[in-house]
């Protein structure tokens, strides 16, 4: 299978699963883009005359009314319905909805959706078989559990800033809103295993709860096992390893080069391709251990090393000589990168608008595979088709666009 393959091989493995999509900005509709990948049908419900808040978060945008490129990078293979959820009419239509989906996502602030009788209790009432996945900040118990958050507060509350940039500067964040996906992440993988549950030992529906600082903490892993096992508290270390040397970036005559030199015969290696295997046989470096102890020593020398050659020459050379190297790539080189091209990385959707260029989808499955079936939607563009399809007629469907509740 090919990466330009995946949208003519047939149904996805969640084919014929509806998804109700009630969240916003980036943790829950990277969650559901991706079971919308995967197959599943996402209604996307948004508020009338608004809709998800990254429609305006923009520039940039495509075209001169397209989506915005953030909006765009969230929600493919989705249909947008709006649909005012602080009204009652507006709840009796999710609930018509919710009666015969199969999930339900959203990230309102903790107790929103009970105070408006749209909860896990009161929906599984209408539909017993309903997985419901709410996504917060802090989660649904603790003293922070009615906080409102958002990424860059959790990056810095669940310890991503204090490891994350050069030693003795300031705090950076990572690049992506990386808590948002990292709990989008789990909260995909919740809902896939409480859908197997529910297949597989007829568990029914069930609730599950995904916050943005669990899944930050989760995602410290060894840095947070290091900190367990020594007392001694991880600082910020640029592109370096705690426990690896060599295993980072280094200056080259223009640009930067990472190696990772994660093992001694790669270790040997690199003095080979270097010229200095003089260093490979000194007390001070001869074990990782040994490099881990003596790094401000080592480091120096290496860099002075490959401030001589040229980004290319370095990985070429170290490339020669099978050490792990590349050049760090922009979002230009990534997206022009061959093997990104060979694995259908860079796909392209029609809408409205016109083209719109995204990422692809990294799950490759050789049977029931990924697809980009749908533009992201306008806001409201599939409203009437939807509730059509559930059975309002065009008589309810005029008084609930008078009344401003779609």
């Amino acid at each position: 299978m090919t990466g330009e393959a995946r949208d003519a091989t047939g149904e996805g493995p969640l084919s014929g699963l509806t998804v109700l999509d009630c969240s916003q900005v980036l943790v829950g509709p990277f969650c559901t883009m991706q079971l919308g990948d995967l197959g599943a049908e996402v209604i996307k419900v948004e508020r009338p005359g608004v809709g998800d808040q990254t429609r305006g978060w923009h520039p940039p945008r495509f075209g001169e009314e397209g989506p915005s490129a953030y909006f765009a990078s969230v929600n493919r293979n989705k249909r947008s319905a709006t649909l005012d959820l602080g009204s009652e009419a507006g709840q009796e239509v999710l609930r018509t909805l919710a009666a015969e989906a199969d999930v339900l996502v959203e990230n309102f602030r903790v107790g929103t959706m009970e105070n408006w009788g749209l909860g896990y209790e009161a929906l599984g009432e209408v539909n017993p078989e309903l997985i419901y996945c709410s996504l917060s900040g802090y989660g649904e118990w603790g003293p922070d559990s009615e906080k409102p958050a958002y990424d860059l507060m959790i990056q810095a509350e669940g310890g991503m800033m204090s490891i994350t940039g050069e030693s003795g500067g300031d705090p950076v964040r990572v690049g992506v809103a990386i808590a948002d996906i990292g709990a989008g992440m789990y909260a995909t993988q919740s809902i896939l295993a409480a859908l197997l549950a529910r297949e597989l030992r007829d568990t029914g529906g069930q609730k599950i709860d995904v916050s943005l600082l669990d899944a930050q903490a989760a995602w410290m892993s060894y840095m947070a096992t290091n900190y367990f096992a020594s007392g001694e508290i991880p600082g910020k270390m640029g592109s370096a390893h705690p426990t690896i040397v060599p295993y980072q970036a280094f200056e080259t005559r223009d640009g930067h080069v990472v190696v990772a030199a994660a093992s001694e015969k790669l270790w040997r290696a690199f003095c080979r391709a270097i010229g200095r295997e003089d260093l490979a046989e000194e007390g001070r470096f001869e074990t990782n251990a040994d490099r881990v102890e003596h790094r401000e020593e080592l480091v120096p020398i290496l860099e002075r090393e490959l401030a001589t050659l040229t980004t290319e020459e370095a990985v070429e050379l170290l490339i020669d000589h099978d050490v792990p190297a590349r050049a760090v790539n922009d979002m230009a080189d990534v997206f022009d990168h061959p093997q990104i091209a060979a694995r259908g990385m860079r796909r392209e959707v029609v809408g409205p608008s016109g083209s719109i260029e995204m990422p692809g989808s990294p799950m490759f499955l050789s049977e029931t595979t990924t697809s980009i079936r749908r533009h992201p939607p306008e806001l409201g563009e599939h409203t009437e088709e939807i509730l059509r399809e559930t059975g309002y007629v065009a008589e309810e469907i005029d008084r609930l666009r008078a009344e401003d509740v779609v």
